[in-house]
């Protein structure tokens, strides 16, 4: 199962795992789009589910469609940001956000791992973030700072029986994912953008290894966090500010 399935990383993701003869179910909102990406799949047996995530009552009908369908992967890759300063972006969809990247995929990691079998494993979509504030969007990195820091426990957690639990952490995708947080892929320079079959590759690379509780995606993102070692914080938080797509709303 592969949430936020209907475009970008997830949907990509969902072809690599297809033509490794995985039957896949995508979960998104769109059913248009759910049921276009579907027909993109190699092999067969794929299905979709239409569910907003924000939503408890369609959020509740995954989780006990977990409990009765046995799944070998689930992939948490539903995600959400708003590109502005904290006080000028409305409470209610910064709110909205929170639950989506975190909430939801707290409830979706708990109905899965209530279920799973030794060779199971659950994946966390986070972000470069994860290691970095991002002024102009500080919201969102402090979600992705989340979901890293728990899959790094769950990994611990589970992995005397046999469970992988990985928090994945991309870096500025070539995705639909800056328009609908309000920017533009051209936002940022070229050089540090993946494509999006960039990404699901190195994921589904990191699924087969089963190696380490946080991955950061690209040897651009890892050289690039490499370098913030030796800045301070101040420093580092400064970098980060006047490249933000978001401070310059």
């Amino acid at each position: 199962m592969i949430t936020g399935a209907s475009g970008g990383i997830g949907l990509e993701t969902a072809k690599r795992m297809a033509s490794q003869n995985y039957q896949v179910t995508l979960v998104a909102r769109n059913e248009e789009k759910l049921n276009k990406a579907v027909k993109n799949l190699s092999g067969a047996g794929h299905t979709v589910l239409v569910a907003d995530l924000t939503n408890k009552d369609d959020l509740q009908k995954l989780v006990n469609h977990l409990e009765t369908e046995e799944y070998d992967v689930l992939i948490n890759n539903a995600g959400a940001g708003i590109y502005g300063k904290f006080i000028e972006i409305p409470l209610a969809d910064q709110l909205a956000g929170m639950q989506l990247n975190m909430d939801a995929l707290v409830t979706l990691s708990y109905g899965f791992l209530q279920n799973a079998k030794s060779g199971d494993a659950l994946i966390n979509i986070a972000s470069l973030l994860a290691h970095s504030s991002l002024p102009g969007g500080s919201v969102y990195a402090a979600t992705k700072s989340f979901v890293a820091n728990f899959s790094e426990s769950l990994w611990y957690e589970f992995r005397q029986k046999g469970i992988f639990v990985m928090g994945f952490n991309p870096g500025a995708t070539a995705s639909d994912f800056h328009a609908n947080a309000g920017g533009h892929v051209s936002d940022f320079p070229k050089f540090v953008m993946s494509s999006v079959e960039d990404v699901a590759k190195e994921l589904v690379k990191a699924l087969e290894k089963r190696q380490k509780p946080r991955v950061v995606q690209g040897w651009k993102n890892r050289f690039m966090l490499f370098g913030f070692r030796w800045l301070n914080r101040k420093s580092a938080v400064t970098i980060m500010g006047q490249i933000s797509p978001g401070m310059g709303k």
